[in-house]
């Protein structure tokens, strides 16, 4: 169900002084596996030293083609991230997983307009969504805040220009920097003055379909609140959080005695128990348990679960909407036990 693929590098560019653009070749035996939609994201499985770790990454290329490419930009103590930018060359092969994610901006359907807010490296899942949105109609309009520390900072500056230049009547983006003044730039972060100058101001005349936030949480926080102000529905928000959240027990939790698990994956049955204060996913990878994932930390839903019997509580939810939590949906790597049994299905998704 979520088989690794060996993959090999095809090109790997700098993008700034901490981030590299890395291509993935996709063979012709692998290109159905390996369809995607612009938004989502694919993990990649890598070994160091004895231990294995994966990490997702958006994808920043658009659909289509014989190839796939992330964005990564390097992590202060890093692993992975410290390895591709130093260590990965052109010709190595790496563990990769088809994408996923929900995230998503769909080709097909009527002229919309959009309006994306990025910081960082949350620029990766818009940057495929930007080019999809601007080719796959000519009626389409995207506006784009995209906010950093410094013009050298800001992953994909060279290709956001081209693209302005090349759609100049269709493709707006307002670059924001935190540390620096630049001209025809504005300074400061991403906060809800932002929000109102670009919707109230610069672009009251457009009607996004959709609004995409990517980035911090805090960033994530106050653009939503202020486009809720401005009378944006929730339903037209689409959100990637790009940072992870602690994975301490919900306060008021229940952490104390034994849970009997029952997991079904791959449509076999496993069993075991395990203490309630332990994350689901932590207990069933020291079970040596197979289960999907990837960030582990709230970030992706590549270890979405279904609770079957019992119950479990999450420490934080960034992903899942109201309608997913009522219908048993859970992400592993965020909960705990609360139920002397509790049973998770990750096939019934």
């Amino acid at each position: 169900m979520h088989q690794f693929y060996p993959l090999t590098v095809s090109e790997i560019t700098p993008l700034t002084p901490n981030a590299v653009d890395i291509s993935f070749e996709i063979p012709e035996s692998l290109k159905e596996a390996f369809a995607f939609e612009s938004g989502q994201y694919i993990t990649i499985k890598h070994t160091v030293g004895d231990s294995e770790i994966r990490r997702a990454y958006s994808l920043s290329s658009k659909p289509g083609g014989n190839k796939i490419t992330i964005g990564v930009k390097k992590v202060p103590g890093g692993t992975f991230s410290v390895y591709a930018n130093q260590t990965l060359k052109k010709g190595d092969v790496l563990q990769v997983m088809p994408p996923q994610g929900r995230f998503l901006f769909a080709a097909d359907g009527p002229p919309r307009d959009i309006l994306a807010f990025a910081a960082g490296s949350g620029i990766t899942p818009i940057m495929s969504i930007v080019q999809t949105a601007l080719e796959s109609c000519t009626e389409n309009k995207v506006v784009l805040v995209y906010g950093n520390k410094s013009r050298e900072e800001a992953m994909y500056f060279d290709a956001l220009q081209e693209l302005k230049e090349k759609y100049n009547d269709r493709f707006f983006v307002y670059y924001l920097f935190s540390r620096n003044q630049e001209e025809e730039c504005l300074f400061g972060r991403i906060d809800k003055s932002t929000v109102n100058y670009i919707t109230r101001n610069k672009h009251k005349s457009i009607t996004p379909d959709t609004f995409y936030l990517c980035g911090p949480l805090p960033m994530i926080e106050t653009v939503t609140a202020a486009l809720k102000e401005n009378g944006v529905s929730e339903k037209n928000i689409q959100r990637e959080l790009f940072t992870e959240p602690d994975s301490e027990a919900p306060k008021g939790t229940e952490t104390s005695g034994k849970t009997h698990l029952e997991v079904t994956l791959d449509d076999a049955v496993h069993t075991l128990e395990i203490d309630r204060e332990k994350i689901v996913l932590d207990a069933l990878i020291k079970a040596k348990i197979d289960a999907p994932f990837s960030c582990q930390g709230g970030v992706c839903s590549t270890c979405i679960a279904r609770v079957t019997e019992g119950k479990a509580s999450m420490v934080k939810n960034q992903i899942l909407t109201e309608s997913e939590l009522a219908e048993g949906f859970i992400l592993t790597c965020q909960a705990h036990a609360e139920s002397a049994v509790l049973k998770i299905d990750y096939d019934d998704i």
